[in-house]
C-alpha cells in the first residue's frame, strides 16, 4: 500500500474539471468506480463527491505505474497526478466527458474487497442491505447529492433567519419528562438514581421560556426525539427548524415563514414562489378533502350526499346518517379506466381506515356499472350523478360511516387514485396554510379531551367562552403549512397568562398538583411578565425530501433508523452492560 504524503493533496475535485483545465497539471483523489483494461490502454473512472473523471494510462506511461493501474479494482482508494487533455472519444453522459487525465504519478492508498452492491445510482438493492452498509450506500452519487443538498438548505435557513433578526439559541437535550404527545425516550441519571431525563420531543417549553427571557426572535436547528411507530416520513430522531417570536400574531408568523420558503426556493432551486400562500380553515379542509393536510394539486373533492340518501331503503347509506355519520363521495375523473381488480384493491385500502366497505359507480363511454345503484331509487341515483357531475370516464367512490372514518378513507383514496393516474408531479409545489384547528380532540377510547397540538396553544378569543361548556367547539390560534399533502410545519399563538394556562390544564384533566409537579417552573415564570408570543416549527427532513422530489426521509438522513427504530449497521439499540445498569440503579424485569 502506498503512503499518502503532504504533496499528494488534491488540487481539484474530479467533477469540477472541464476543457478549461486542458494542459493543467492536477492531483485528484477518490475511489475507483471501474477499471477498463484494453491491453495497451487502461482507463480508470475515479469518483469523489463531485463526480467522475477518467484516468488514462497508455504506452507512454511508466511501466511500474501501468502495472499498478492493472491491479486496480472497484472501490480502491487512489491518488493520481497528471496533465489534463481532451479525450479522443467523448462521453456525453458525464460532465467531464470531454477530458481525461494522463497519469504520470499514481498511488493505491487502500485496497477494497468487492462491495455487497455496486456503488451506482439506481439498481435493485434491498433497503436492508443498503442500511446494513450505509457507509457504502452514502458513496452513491444520488445519496451524496441528497446529503449535500440538505447541508445547503440548512445553511440557507440560518442565513435567512439571521438576516431577519433571529438569535440562534441551543436548548437542552436532557429535560424533564412531559405529558401528552408521543412517548418520551428516557435517559437514566447515574447521579440521581431512580430519576430520569427525557429527550425532547420538541424545544417547545424552552423556546417559550426564551420569549419570557426577552429573546424576542429565536431560531434553532433542533434535534427532536419521539418514541412512536415509524413510517416513510417519520423517524424516532429528527430535525426541526424551530422558531418563536414575541409581540406577534398569526399574520406576522405566516409572512415571515412564507418569506423563508420563498428564500429557500429561490436560492436553492432558482424558483420564484408566489406569496402569500392560499389559506383554508381546518373545517373547510376536512369537508372538501377529508384531511387536515390536503393535497391540492388535483381535484377529487368530497361531496356530502347524506341528504340524498338519508331516507333511502338502502340501510348501508341511510343507517350511517341515522347514526350521526354521513355518506360522502368523490368523483375520480379518468378513474373509469381502473379495472375491477384495481377497484377491489381500493376497497381493501378503505378497510385500513376502518371503513366497512366501498361503494362505487363508473361511467365507461356512457355505460354505467355500479355496486350500489340497484339498491337506490332512480331519483336517488340521478341526484347523486347530478351532484357529482358524473361524465364519461368518471369513477365515483362512496363511503358511509362515522364522519372520521369517512374523512380518513376518502381523504386517502383521493390521493391514491391521483397517484395511479399520474397526477402527483413532485415538482408541482402547491403550498397551503390550514388554520383554525380545533383546540381539543376527543378520544373515545379514553373518554376525555386532549390538546390537538399541545397544551400551551391559545384558543380563539371569540371561542374562549365555550371552553368549559362545549370544548369541541373551541378553535385554536393554530396553523399548519402544507405542501403537496404533507404537513411541512405547524405552530400556534401561545397562552401567556397564568389564568388561561391553568384553565387549559383543568380542561385537559391535569390537576393543579400535577401541573405544578410537571410544569411548576413554567407557571412560576408566568408571574414575572410573559409577552404575547407564538411560533412555528418545520420538519427539516421533510422539507429536504420534498424539495428533492423524494418519498422517504431516510434518503436525506445520513444514518437513519429502520422501520422498527433500529440501526441495522451498528446493531442499535443493544443490551446494556450489567455493571452499567447496576451503577444506574436499574434492574431489568423479564417479560415471562
Amino acid at each position: 500500500m502506498d503512503i499518502f504524503e503532504k504533496n499528494d493533496k488534491r488540487t481539484h475535485y474530479c467533477g469540477t474539471l472541464t476543457k478549461e483545465n486542458i494542459g493543467n497539471r492536477v492531483t485528484v483523489l477518490g475511489w475507483a468506480q471501474k477499471q477498463r483494461d484494453l491491453g495497451s490502454l487502461i482507463f480508470i473512472d475515479l469518483r469523489d463527491r463531485t463526480g467522475i473523471v477518467q484516468l488514462a494510462f497508455d504506452e507512454n506511461t511508466e511501466k511500474s505505474i501501468f502495472d499498478k493501474a492493472f491491479t486496480v479494482r472497484a472501490e480502491f482508494v487512489l491518488m493520481a497526478k497528471g496533465v489534463v487533455r481532451e479525450r479522443a472519444t467523448k462521453n456525453k453522459n458525464i460532465p467531464t466527458g470531454d477530458i481525461e487525465i494522463v497519469v504520470d504519478e499514481f498511488k493505491i492508498l487502500n485496497k477494497a474487497q468487492t462491495p455487497p452492491f455496486e456503488i451506482t445510482d439506481g439498481g435493485d438493492v434491498k433497503a436492508e442491505l443498503r442500511m446494513k452498509h450505509r457507509y457504502l450506500d452514502l458513496r452513491r452519487p444520488e445519496m451524496q447529492k441528497n446529503i449535500i443538498a440538505r447541508s445547503k438548505i440548512t445553511n440557507l435557513t440560518r442565513n435567512y433567519f439571521s438576516e431577519n433578526g433571529f438569535i440562534d439559541v441551543e436548548t437542552p437535550n436532557l429535560i424533564r419528562p412531559t405529558p401528552e404527545g408521543a412517548r418520551d425516550y428516557l435517559v437514566p441519571s447515574r447521579v440521581h438514581k431512580g430519576n430520569f431525563y427525557a429527550l425532547p420531543q420538541s424545544p417547545q417549553i424552552y423556546k417559550q421560556l426564551l420569549m419570557y427571557s426577552g429573546f424576542d426572535r429565536y431560531i434553532q436547528i433542533a434535534r427532536c426525539f419521539r418514541d412512536e411507530d415509524l413510517r416513510a416520513d417519520r423517524q424516532p430522531e429528527f430535525t426541526q427548524i424551530d422558531m418563536e417570536i414575541s409581540f406577534t400574531d398569526e399574520e406576522e408568523i405566516m409572512t415571515i415563514n412564507e418569506g423563508f420558503l420563498a428564500y429557500i426556493f429561490k436560492n436553492f432551486m432558482g424558483k420564484e414562489l408566489k406569496t402569500p400562500f392560499p389559506r383554508m380553515t381546518w373545517h373547510e379542509a376536512m369537508e372538501r378533502y377529508g384531511s387536515d393536510k390536503p393535497d391540492v394539486r388535483f381535484g377529487f373533492e368530497l361531496n356530502n350526499i347524506s341528504d340524498i340518501v338519508e331516507n333511502s331503503e338502502f340501510k348501508v347509506f341511510s343507517g350511517a346518517v341515522a347514526n350521526g355519520g354521513s355518506v360522502r363521495a368523490i368523483n375520480v375523473k379518468g378513474g373509469a379506466k381502473f379495472s375491477r381488480k384495481e377497484i377491489d384493491s381500493l376497497t381493501e385500502k378503505a378497510k385500513h381506515y376502518h371503513a366497512k366497505g366501498l361503494a362505487w359507480l363508473k361511467n365507461s363511454n356512457g355505460e354505467i356499472s355500479s355496486s350500489y345503484a340497484k339498491f337506490l331509487t332512480e331519483a336517488e341515483n340521478n341526484a347523486i350523478v347530478e351532484r357529482l357531475g358524473v361524465e364519461s370516464g368518471d369513477l365515483v367512490l362512496v363511503v358511509a360511516d362515522k364522519n372520521k372514518v369517512v374523512f380518513d378513507t376518502l381523504g386517502a383514496l383521493r390521493c391514491e387514485c391521483a397517484k395511479r393516474l399520474g397526477l402527483c408531479d413532485p415538482f408541482d409545489f402547491k403550498f397551503l396554510w390550514v388554520t383554525e384547528f380545533p383546540l381539543f380532540e376527543y378520544i373515545e377510547e379514553d373518554g376525555r379531551f386532549y390538546a390537538m397540538h399541545h397544551p400551551f396553544t391559545q384558543p380563539m378569543v371569540e371561542d374562549y367562552q365555550y371552553i368549559d361548556t362545549d370544548p369541541g367547539r373551541v378553535r385554536a390560534r393554530a396553523y399548519d403549512i402544507v405542501l403537496n399533502g404533507t404537513e411541512l410545519g405547524g405552530g400556534s399563538i401561545r397562552i401567556n397568562t397564568t389564568e388561561m394556562q391553568e384553565h387549559m390544564f383543568s380542561v385537559l384533566g391535569i390537576s393543579k398538583d400535577d401541573a405544578n409537579e410537571k410544569f411548576g417552573f413554567l407557571l412560576e415564570a408566568f408571574k414575572y411578565g410573559v409577552p404575547p408570543h407564538g411560533g412555528l416549527a418545520f420538519g427539516l427532513d421533510r422539507l429536504v425530501t420534498l424539495l428533492l422530489g423524494l418519498e422517504d426521509i431516510r434518503d436525506v438522513i445520513a444514518f437513519p433508523k429502520a422501520q422498527n427504530a433500529s440501526e441495522i449497521m451498528s446493531k442499535c439499540p443493544s443490551f446494556a452492560n450489567p455493571d452499567d445498569l447496576k451503577e444506574l440503579g436499574i434492574a431489568l424485569i423479564s417479560e415471562e
